[in-house]
């Protein structure tokens, strides 16, 4: 049983992987493309992302921010704070990921 338990961990990055190879990584001007204009649904909020650079999230209250790519970032600013955090981004279809620092991954999909 033991030896059956480690090979299936050894098997599961190589399954992760082949998940992930349906996401495409996104540059800096396909996260503008991606995100410009458009209003995006998580589970139970929504974001709009504005073309002037501000950005409205809706979690049961309207919170407005900024947004803005830097480099192959999305990035935004949360009022009051003035500190910008940054995330990686990639698409698959639809549905696009938000990839923190840490690794921690948020997705959201578009809204019709």
């Amino acid at each position: 049983m033991r030896s059956l338990s480690f090979a299936v961990l050894m098997a599961l990055p190589f399954a992760v992987g082949a998940q992930d190879a349906n996401w495409q990584s996104l540059t800096g001007p396909e996260i503008r493309e991606a995100l410009t204009g458009r209003t995006v649904d998580y589970a139970g909020q929504w974001q709009d992302f504005r073309a002037s650079g501000r950005t409205l999230y809706f979690s049961g209250r309207e919170s407005w921010g900024y947004w803005q790519v830097r480099g192959d970032q999305y990035c935004s600013m949360w009022p009051p704070s003035d500190l910008w955090a940054c995330y990686d981004m990639a698409r698959r279809g639809d549905t696009l990921r938000f990839i923190g620092a840490a690794g921690d991954v948020s997705e959201a999909t578009y809204r019709n």
